[in-house]
C-alpha cells in the first residue's frame, strides 16, 4: 500500500466522528433501463449534501495537527466546499471567513449560515468563483489565516478519496466503471490516485458540463488553461481552471474518457430523478448520470458506480429547469409572430393550434406599426414532432413567424 492510500484509509477512518459512510445504492430504475448493474455513490447525503466536507474536514483536521494555534480558516466556494468549511469550522471551534459569488444560490448561502452557526462570516465577491477565489486569497494574506483550498490542494485531494475507499468497502468487489464529476478535479484526482495506486481494474469516465469544460481543455493544451467563457448554471462543477495538482493526476486521461453534458440536457435528468427516484439532486450532482446515454453500449451487463455528488437545488430554480428541459426536449418553443392589427386575427391564431398546443405566454413587443403587432408567443405541445404541423397550418394561413427558441441572442432580451 503506498503512502498516499494509507493516508487516505486513515483520513476516512478519522471522518467516522462526524459522519457515517455515505450509502451505495443499486437503482433498480437506471440498471433495468441501461441493462446494468448501477449503483449509485450518493455524496448527496452526506451531512452537507455534498462529497466537499470530506476535503474541507481533512485539510482542516491535518492543518489543526500540525499547527494547534490556527484559528482562522478562509475558503472560497460556489457553495459546496463552503458549506463543508462552515460544517469543520462548527466542529472543530475554529473562526471561517468563506467567499462565495453574488450568483451563488440563495439555498447554499443559508446552509453554510447554517452549517457554520457562529463561527463564520460570507462575504458575497465577484460574478464566478475564479473573482471570490482571488479576493479570498488576498484577504487571507491580510489576516494571515490559513487558506483552504477547495480542490487544488494534497490534502482535500486525499480527503475526495475516501469516496473511493467507502466504495470498495461497501460493494466488496471493484466495480467494472466509475462515473464521477469534474469541475476544479479534487475529487477525480482523489479518486483516480486511489484506484490506480491500489491496482484496482476499473475504469473511470470523467463529465464536465459544456459551458465549464476545463479539464477537455487542460488535456487539449497538455496543462491547465483558463476558459475564456463560462457558463454558470451548474454551479457546482463551473471551474474556469483545473487545479495544477489535480491535473497531475489526471493529464493521462484519454480525451475520450471525458464526456461533456449540455446544460439543458442536464435539467431532463434532474427532473427524471425528481419525478421517478424521489432524489434531489443540483445540477452538478446529475452530471455522472446524464451520460449514461453516451455509455449505454458500454456499460451494459456491467457493474457501474455513478458518484451523485451533490444535492444542494434551490427549488426556486425548479420553474427554469423545467424550461430549459423542455426546450432541450424540443416540446417548447418561442416565437416572434407578425399578427395583423384587426378584430379577429387573434381568434384566426388560436384555430390553428393542435388539441395538445398550449399557450404559455403571449406578450406583444410592438404595436406602433398601424397593420401589424409583432407578439412573443410561447407555446407547449406534448410531441415536438406537433409542431411541424403546426409551422405548416400557421404559413398555409399567411402568418409570419421567427422561432427564437435556439437564438442567444434575441432569446436573452426577450424570454
Amino acid at each position: 500500500m503506498s503512502e498516499f492510500t494509507r493516508a487516505a484509509v486513515a483520513s476516512c477512518a478519522a471522518m467516522r466522528a462526524v459522519f457515517p459512510p455515505t450509502p451505495l445504492m443499486r437503482n433498480d430504475h437506471l440498471s433495468e433501463r441501461f441493462g446494468a448493474d448501477i449503483w449509485l455513490k450518493r455524496e448527496d447525503l452526506s451531512p452537507v449534501r455534498s462529497y466537499k466536507i470530506r476535503g474541507a474536514f481533512t485539510a482542516m483536521r491535518k492543518r489543526l495537527d500540525a499547527a494547534p494555534d490556527q484559528r482562522h480558516f478562509v475558503c472560497a466556494s460556489a457553495g459546496n466546499h463552503a458549506q463543508g468549511v462552515a460544517f469543520a469550522c462548527r466542529h472543530f471551534g475554529v473562526q471561517g471567513t468563506v467567499f462565495m459569488p453574488v450568483t451563488t444560490p440563495q439555498q447554499k448561502i443559508m446552509k453554510t449560515r447554517t452549517f457554520g452557526g457562529g463561527q463564520i462570516e460570507i462575504r458575497l465577491v465577484g460574478d464566478i468563483f475564479d473573482h471570490s477565489l482571488s479576493a479570498a486569497q488576498a484577504y487571507c494574506k491580510e489576516a494571515g489565516a490559513h487558506f483552504l483550498a477547495p480542490f487544488d490542494d494534497d490534502d482535500v485531494i486525499e480527503g475526495q478519496a475516501s469516496v473511493a475507499v467507502e466504495m470498495l468497502a461497501q460493494l466488496e468487489h471493484a466495480p467494472d466503471m466509475v462515473v464521477l464529476p469534474v469541475g476544479g478535479g479534487g475529487l477525480g484526482a482523489g479518486m483516480t490516485r486511489y484506484l490506480r495506486e491500489t491496482q484496482v481494474a476499473t475504469k473511470l469516465r470523467y463529465v464536465e458540463p459544456c459551458g465549464g469544460a476545463s479539464l477537455v481543455a487542460a488535456l487539449a493544451a497538455g496543462e491547465p488553461v483558463t476558459l475564456s467563457e463560462l457558463d454558470s448554471f451548474v454551479d457546482g462543477a463551473s471551474v474556469a481552471r483545473i487545479g495544477e495538482r489535480t491535473f497531475a493526476q489526471l493529464c493521462r486521461t484519454p480525451s475520450a474518457h471525458v464526456l461533456l453534458a449540455p446544460e439543458n440536457r442536464i435539467c431532463i435528468t434532474i427532473l427524471e430523478m425528481l419525478n421517478v427516484e424521489g432524489m434531489v439532486l443540483e445540477p452538478a450532482g446529475a452530471l455522472a448520470l446524464d451520460v449514461l446515454p453516451q455509455l449505454e453500449e458500454e456499460i451494459r451487463g456491467k457493474t457501474v458506480v455513478c458518484v451523485t455528488s451533490g444535492g444542494n437545488f434551490d427549488f426556486e430554480r425548479l420553474p427554469e429547469v423545467k424550461e430549459r428541459a423542455m426546450r432541450y426536449q424540443g416540446t417548447k418553443k418561442y416565437l416572434m409572430l407578425r399578427l395583423p392589427q384587426r378584430p379577429g386575427a387573434l381568434r384566426d391564431f388560436l384555430d390553428v393550434l393542435g388539441p395538445a398546443d398550449d399557450i404559455a405566454r403571449f406578450e406583444y413587443l410592438k404595436k406602433t406599426a398601424r397593420n401589424f403587432g409583432t407578439v412573443l408567443i410561447g407555446i407547449e405541445t406534448e410531441d415536438p414532432a406537433n409542431f411541424d404541423g403546426l409551422f405548416k397550418r400557421m404559413a398555409a394561413r399567411g402568418f409570419t413567424f421567427t422561432d427564437i427558441t435556439d437564438d442567444e441572442v434575441i432569446a436573452g432580451f426577450v424570454i
